[in-house]
């Protein structure tokens, strides 16, 4: 835990030793959550590191569909239970059920505070019947379906600003007309078989679901423009009582699946716009992990951690103006 003295009280930022599981040598690297944290801790600033519940069977049967949440209690049928593309194991469906347990955590810490944290991925490409791309369960439609449950909102958005397309969320949403998505991405997930630029290929808008593609090789003045542009109006659009959003690493320039050239400032900087944009309409905001595949982890942490930092400037900037 860290604290420092000062107008704001702590961020609530969810994390446990659970939240990792030995999945060997992989593109994902699960280890970045605990690093994370660590640089938090370091950081000296305001945060309240805590330990979520696990989301159980209700939690998740919400979302998904009854033989997937058993294929990955058991491990069987072992095909469905890896569609996500990581080596199943004990220690694996665990893990997932903590991580979905911070993202409702964090939700319902930033509904009581006005922003909270989750040091691990929404999994916005988990769809209701399979994992695809490193996601099993979709926490981000998990949280908004548990709040929406016990009465804490009536709507929510989800704004999705990993490198890729959130074809997972896009897919659960479409059947929630309470819910709504924005999802800003420099190249798309397809069929959990390639990663493909965007250009001369677009998700579809859906009823409550917006597409917006960054062009290739564009910098931070042409992304902030684009997030600018269209984030206003999808949070003016889905009259939020809750924002969760998919704060990715992956859109880095360093990245190996990134085709823009974003970078650590320019990262911040849209952190920066999408708290404000929440805090000052008085919409809690809770942001989760994604993406991050750049070979110096330490470059992805660093991401992760201007993310916090954001945040906690968007905290003492509302507190200041009460």
């Amino acid at each position: 835990m860290t604290s420092s003295a000062g107008a704001s009280p702590p961020i609530r930022v969810f994390h446990a030793p659970g939240y990792f599981a030995d999945i060997g040598e992989h593109v994902m690297p699960m280890r970045k959550f605990a690093l994370v944290r660590d640089a938090i801790e370091r950081s000296g600033l305001p945060a309240r590191i805590e330990a979520p519940e696990p989301v159980g069977d209700e939690d998740l049967l919400r979302v998904h569909a009854p033989g997937y949440v058993q294929a990955i209690a058991t491990g069987e049928p072992r095909a469905l239970a890896e569609s996500q593309k990581l080596p199943w194991s004990p220690a694996l469906a665990a893990a997932v059920r903590l991580t979905n347990g911070g993202c409702v955590a964090a939700a319902f810490a930033a509904l009581e505070d006005g922003i909270a944290g989750n040091l691990a991925s929404g999994f916005h490409h988990a769809h209701e019947d399979h994992g695809e791309g490193f996601c099993t369960f979709n926490g981000l439609v998990v949280a908004l379906e548990r709040a929406r449950a016990e009465g804490r909102i009536r709507r929510g958005l989800v704004v999705d600003l990993d490198l890729h397309y959130g074809n997972g969320t896009a897919s659960l949403l479409a059947s929630r007309p309470w819910a709504f998505g924005l999802s800003i991405y420099g190249s798309w997930y397809k069929d959990n078989r390639a990663h493909r630029d965007v250009e001369g290929e677009r998700a579809p808008d859906t009823a409550n679901g917006w597409s917006v593609p960054v062009p290739n090789g564009s910098g931070g003045a042409a992304y902030l423009e684009i997030l600018a542009r269209h984030l206003g109006p999808a949070i003016d659009r889905a009259a939020p009582d809750l924002i969760l959003y998919q704060a990715g690493a992956d859109p880095y320039r360093e990245d190996p699946y990134s085709p823009l050239d974003l970078s650590h400032d320019d990262l911040r900087a849209r952190d920066e716009v999408v708290f404000r944009a929440a805090l000052e309409r008085r919409i809690p905001i809770a942001w989760v992990l994604a993406g991050g595949y750049t070979p110096d982890v330490s470059k992805v942490v660093e991401v992760h951690l201007g993310t916090f930092l954001e945040a906690v400037r968007a905290r003492e900037a509302q507190a200041r103006r009460g």
